[in-house]
């Protein structure tokens, strides 16, 4: 029997919803109130796992060198606040490239963090902004939770019963 996680999405729950694609440093705000929530989290002995969709690297937008250096970032933002994120995973398809089984709402990338970090699904929850975020969590087996972009975390966790 596995462990529990909080499954996030990144944009509009991790770091602050912009209305267009984040990649760069200079555009990254990590919301108030995350650190805090996976700090909770991890007392509670849940795994804290972000999950996103980075089609901008399907548009040629930007590449994965681009994620990998945001994502060090919010590591690093978020290990001075005390807090660690267990796992990233991204999917960089756009739809206009063919049909991929990684992007929300498919559930591979949630499939493989389950298998890789032993998480149970009846023991999880997904918070996401989106309707595919939950339409992923549901063909996983995790709850879903939908939550207003930019909306603060910690409640959400706390009236969901996870920490």
């Amino acid at each position: 029997m596995g462990r529990g996680a909080i499954f996030l999405d990144r944009d509009g729950v991790v770091n602050r919803e912009r209305g267009t694609h984040t990649w760069r440093v200079e555009d990254f705000e990590v919301l108030p109130g995350v650190a805090d929530a996976i700090k909770a989290a991890h007392t509670k002995g849940l795994l804290v796992v972000v999950v996103t969709n980075q089609s901008g690297i399907g548009l040629g937008l930007y590449g994965h060198a681009d994620v990998k250096r945001l994502h060090a970032y919010l590591h690093r933002q978020l290990a001075l606040q005390g807090a660690r994120l267990d796992a990233v995973y991204y999917c960089p398809h756009h739809p206009s490239q063919g049909r991929c089984l990684c992007r929300k709402p498919g559930s591979l990338l949630l499939e493989r963090a389950l298998a890789r970090l032993g998480i149970d699904p009846s023991l999880s929850v997904m918070v996401g902004d989106r309707d595919r975020d939950v339409e992923a969590a549901r063909r996983a087996g995790i709850k879903g939770i939908l939550v207003a972009p930019n909306e603060p975390l910690m409640p959400v966790l706390e009236n969901a019963g996870m920490i």
